[in-house]
């Protein structure tokens, strides 16, 4: 009875679904007599059941539970069905003509809701869920209808030959995919297929879809005054953690009570090794303290083999000569030779006599304990710092000053850093604006200038030329009125008449276009000078005229009285460069192979610094006035500290003759310049630590200059404030590098 009731359930719906149809319309019916349809559709399919095939037409099996319905019963559901529909054609027939009406009247309504959509759930007639199939490994069905009924497995009886020719025959086979829900294959059509191929690229399955679509901004970014996350902060956020102060106190707790100990890692590597000579002298002399443990028997070689290699055997004449030479010339004392095996070596005849001889070696030899010390050649090597560790310095040519149409002997720069003064040999002495590389001025002296100097004192504007035998003092007229007023109240003041031995620099007044170009006063010398120098209070400048036959070498002249002295009555060598110590009361002389240091107070020499070069080019004191370099035309570079005396730094880096060296005011660097056209930049450290050396650290190499008849770089010199450096060279430029 359960079987037969369970059997009438679909004749029941049937019933109940066509008194239903009289109430709605045509459309609603036809939905339920598919979806009707739909559901029977593996009944229908186990009528045909006989017909099916193993080909790939055949879905399901058709494969019924031995405990269905009997073949009468379903007779009689079937003859029931018959006569209920009998009397529901009565009811059609009178109802046909009202729901024609109806049905114009709700297509024109309501359009077809089912028409465009896209879902697949109505084509999936396996309902058993989203599942794994694996779960139905073991089971001759995959799932259940929406009538509760089992959808067995289709009859896949395909071996790998039928496979393979299915892969060669079928042209949709490599559109083809196996279905593990339904357990059939399903052909792909072509829009799926791009849809694949377009997925693989890594692109979006909309082909119509824009990824580059201009974004949309949902926020705006002008700040609100009141944003929708401008929640205050929490208290807690301001308050100490309880909870975890409470942790920390325990840990501490345990700490100190000794709970809590710290991890020791065990070294297993001593109970594992152990040194096998440690207990080779055990006697007392091996526990003495200056005790030498006789020296070890070197092992032996391959001429000692009882079956040495063939190389290592005397020929006829090595072995004639071997007999003719003295033992102790001998490099082997024994004749190698070869045996067929271990057996046939004899005893060695000579053993019991070398015995006595190591012995008595050992016995009358005396030997030496000598520590021997194993440093590596790299730690000695001193570990500088990296050049980007001790910026800023200059690194790029920014500009270059064009006009003189020779070579640039002499430049220098201003107290302020905005005016640069230039000499060359075109004899002409022009004034730049270091920032525009713009000529302010131009001053024709004459001659080839040697040496121009800018007067270090902010408070006076002032420039020193030498050329020739004669020092001029010019007022460019560069700074504001109160300077150059300054300037004038200086040069006003009157000669005094003080006799000097031998013909001494005469002073005068510069006249006429001279005056006009700003010239104000000539110190005319008996000599050439090479150099001129300023004090750092502004007052007194120094100049120097190489001559070995002349006492009058050094002159220091007094701007303020107009007078001049010579502060040296002996010659001691050819003055190349002097230099004012810019704190103290010391003047720097430099000759050719050394450097004197004297005290104009006491007049009297201090120090006497030893270069160790052929010939000084040039020198430069430090700003703290406790080191000063020299260049050579030696092609070297040394650095001198003054509180050692012999602590001398060499530096070899250019390649020809050094012709200027520089410090740089208030940074720690300085530079030379070389014949070889570049100016090397040093970082030089002092430290306070007078037993400390300077650290010194090449950072720059800066090219530009045009080698000139074998001339490169001439003269260089540093900004007063800032990182630049300036350089002039024989190619009638000057370039300044930041």
């Amino acid at each position: 009875m359960e079987e037969s009731s369970s059997s009438n359930v679909p004749s029941c719906e049937k019933r109940g679904k066509m008194k239903r149809t009289k109430k709605r319309s045509k459309e609603e019916d036809e939905q339920e007599e598919q979806v009707f349809d739909f559901n029977n559709k593996p009944a229908d399919k186990d009528d045909d059941e006989d017909g099916l095939s193993d080909s790939e037409d055949s879905v399901f099996s058709g494969l019924e539970d031995s405990g269905s319905d009997s073949e009468e019963e379903e007779a009689e559901v079937s003859h029931d069905d018959d006569d209920e529909d009998d009397e529901d054609d009565d009811d059609d027939d009178e109802g046909e003509q009202s729901q024609q009406t109806e049905k114009k009247g709700s297509e024109e309504k309501k359009a077809d809701e089912y028409e465009h959509d896209s879902s697949d759930e109505e084509d999936i007639r396996n309902t058993v869920g989203n599942i794994p199939m694996e779960w139905y490994k073991d089971f001759p069905h995959i799932g259940y209808d929406l009538d509760g009924k089992k959808i067995y497995k289709p009859i896949r009886n395909k071996d790998e030959l039928d496979d393979f020719l299915d892969k060669m025959e079928n042209p949709d086979y490599w559109r083809t995919v196996h279905d593990k829900q339904t357990e059939s294959d399903i052909v792909l059509s072509d829009e799926q297929v791009e849809l694949v191929k377009r997925l693989q690229r890594g692109q979006f399955g909309d082909v119509n879809f824009n990824e580059y679509q201009p974004s949309v901004e949902f926020f705006t970014n002008e700040v609100m005054l009141h944003p929708v996350t401008n929640r205050p902060a929490d208290k807690r956020s301001f308050i100490p953690s309880l909870t975890e102060k409470e942790k920390v106190s325990k840990l501490v707790h345990a700490i100190k009570m000794g709970w809590i100990k710290p991890r020791r890692v065990e070294d297993d590597s001593k109970g594992r090794y152990y040194d096998l000579w440690a207990t080779e002298d055990s006697s007392i002399l091996a526990q003495h303290r200056m005790h030498l443990p006789a020296p070890k028997i070197p092992l032996p070689g391959h001429q000692e083999s009882y079956n040495p290699p063939p190389e290592y055997l005397f020929t006829d004449e090595e072995r004639a000569l071997w007999e003719q030479q003295d033992p102790s010339d001998r490099k082997l004392p024994f004749v190698p030779r070869k045996f067929s095996s271990l057996r046939h070596v004899p005893a060695f005849p000579r053993f019991i006599h070398e015995r006595f001889e190591r012995c008595l070696d050992l016995y009358l030899c005396p030997r030496q304990r000598k520590m021997r010390v194993n440093v590596n050649p790299e730690d000695l090597i001193p570990k500088l710092p990296k050049p980007k560790d001790l910026q800023p310095f200059p690194t790029t040519q920014s500009l270059v000053y064009r006009g003189h149409s020779s070579l640039v002997r002499s430049i220098s720069v201003s107290p302020s850093g905005q005016w640069l003064a230039s000499g060359s040999d075109d004899g002409s002495v022009r004034f730049w604006e270091v920032c525009s590389s713009r000529c302010m001025k131009t001053v024709q002296v004459g001659g080839a200038v040697k040496s121009v100097t800018w007067n270090p004192n902010p408070s006076i504007c002032l420039l020193a030329v030498a050329l020739d035998s004669v020092v001029l003092i010019v007022s460019p007229s560069l700074a504001d009125k109160q300077v150059v007023s300054a300037s004038e109240r200086l040069l006003t003041g009157q000669q005094e008449e003080e006799p000097l031995e031998g013909a001494g620099p005469v002073w005068c007044e510069a006249e006429g276009e001279e005056l006009n170009q700003g010239i104000r006063l000539k110190i005319q010398h008996p000599k050439a000078v090479h150099q001129v120098t300023w004090h750092a209070k502004g007052d007194y400048l120094a100049s120097v005229m190489p001559d070995h036959s002349s006492n009058m070498q050094v002159f220091i002249h007094q701007l303020s009285r107009r007078r001049s002295q010579n502060p040296f009555r002996k010659n001691k060598g050819l003055v190349q460069c002097v230099s004012f110590h810019p704190v103290r009361p010391y003047f720097f002389v430099a000759t050719q192979r050394s450097v004197r240091i004297y005290n104009l107070v006491k007049q009297e020499m201090t120090k006497k610094l030893q270069a160790n070069s052929k010939w000084i080019s040039s020198m430069a004191v430090h700003p703290g006035g406790d080191h000063v370099i020299c260049g050579s035309y030696d092609c070297r570079l040394s650095w001198f500290d003054l509180d050692l005396i012999n602590n001398i730094d060499r530096c070899r880096h250019h390649k020809r003759a050094v012709r200027g060296v520089a410090y740089h005011r208030s940074y720690p660097l300085f530079a030379s310049a070389s014949d070889d056209g570049s100016v090397i930049v040093c970082h030089g450290t002092v430290y306070n630590d007078l037993l400390q050396n300077p650290l010194i650290v090449p950072v720059k190499v800066l090219r530009g200059h045009v080698i000139t008849h074998d001339l490169g770089v001439l003269d260089v010199t540093f900004h007063p404030t800032q990182p630049w450096i300036f350089s002039s060279g024989a190619d009638a430029t000057i370039r300044l590098f930041t």
